[in-house]
């Protein structure tokens, strides 16, 4: 690859709009009618100069790589968002967590809250990671944010990760921790495999009955471990997340001979899905997980579960933690602050 080639993706990526428009002119990929924002492909097309999507770096690079490219391509958490790091009791003992709070605000004061899960495919993502994008969510959404580090895998294999959850859950409702979290004023949500580890909850709360919080927060979930999905089939060499790396994300998660239609990994085959709390649900037209999104929203609904499903036609994977690249990341962060503000009122 060359300086001048590299020079010009990054300009695409993190230049105005107009450039990276005038580029692709007439060249944007099409997917069963949903052409790709220029940026998003901007996006792809740098990260293709950079790495060969269909060969695996080693886990610790990978990890290394993801917290990079959050810091280098979103733009920062609001310097006026408090922060504060704590520990919570997780399946391992002491786990650290990271609590966000508006301007002025006490964060470990009783409170609407959002317990956040990060993303990053249940091997990888931290509390780094996802730093600006939780900051975001607390100042526009003028809440409490509780980022969770819970275990991942392959050191933890499923369903850790899930009984992670499930304790730090319980435990923040008993007032461990003294947060003064309660369920009427908490929503629990994530991306990626933070949505899929949210959908799980739902469903272990559900079928143990167990207090369910206010709302759930899924952004481009993955709920259906199969990998058939016409959208996983059409985007398999989307380069932010091509099949090769989501299947390298499983064999390093699940167990051998796993179920894949397991509930607490595949949630849309969950036999709990009716009586669960609102949802939000993002999807990326340009993602493989855009029919994961699209059909667990179908799920909830004939379960009589009220849900928004908000359609980004042109987008890619992971694109709200790309705003400095894709304005749209913006947009969507601000739809998901609304949606958190009329659902716990503040």
């Amino acid at each position: 690859m060359g300086k001048l080639a590299l020079i010009g993706g990054l300009l695409r990526v993190l230049g105005p709009t107009w450039i990276a428009r005038a580029t692709y002119r007439g060249k944007l990929d099409v997917v069963d009618g949903r052409a790709i924002d220029p940026k998003a492909k901007a996006a792809g097309d740098l990260v293709n100069m950079l790495r060969d999507i269909n060969v695996m770096p080693p886990l610790e690079e990978s990890r290394a790589q993801l917290d990079m490219m959050a810091t280098k391509f979103d733009q920062p958490c609001p310097a006026d968002v408090i922060t504060r790091d704590i520990t919570l009791p997780g399946l391992t003992g002491g786990r650290a967590a990271r609590l966000y709070v508006p301007a002025g605000g006490d964060p470990m004061a009783g409170q609407p809250t959002l317990l956040y899960l990060h993303g990053g495919g249940w091997v990888q993502g931290s509390l780094t990671s996802h730093h600006s994008l939780c900051g975001k969510l607390a100042k526009q959404g003028n809440l409490r944010v509780i980022s969770y580090d819970y275990v991942l895998a392959p050191e933890h294999k499923f369903p850790a990760a899930s009984d992670d959850i499930l304790m730090v859950y319980k435990a923040l409702l008993d007032g461990t921790g003294g947060l003064g979290v309660q369920p009427d004023s908490l929503i629990v949500g994530g991306d990626s495999a933070g949505g899929n580890l949210t959908a799980a909850l739902m469903h272990d709360l559900s079928g143990a009955g167990l207090p369910l919080p206010a709302g759930q927060l899924l952004i481009y979930p993955a709920v259906d471990g199969r990998m058939t999905s016409r959208s996983i089939q059409a985007l398999a060499q989307q380069p932010l997340l091509p099949k090769s790396r989501i299947g390298w994300f499983l064999d390093l998660y699940l167990p051998e001979g796993q179920d894949r239609q397991d509930p607490r990994f595949s949630p849309l085959f969950s036999d709990h899905l009716a009586g669960q709390p609102p949802a939000l649900i993002l999807a990326g037209g340009h993602d493989p997980l855009y029919d994961d999104g699209v059909s667990y929203a179908a799920a909830l609904r004939e379960a009589g579960v009220e849900v928004q499903l908000i359609e980004y036609e042109g987008q890619v994977h992971a694109f709200l933690s790309l705003t400095k690249a894709i304005p749209q990341g913006r947009e969507a962060i601000a739809r998901c602050a609304t949606w958190l503000r009329q659902r716990l009122g503040t």
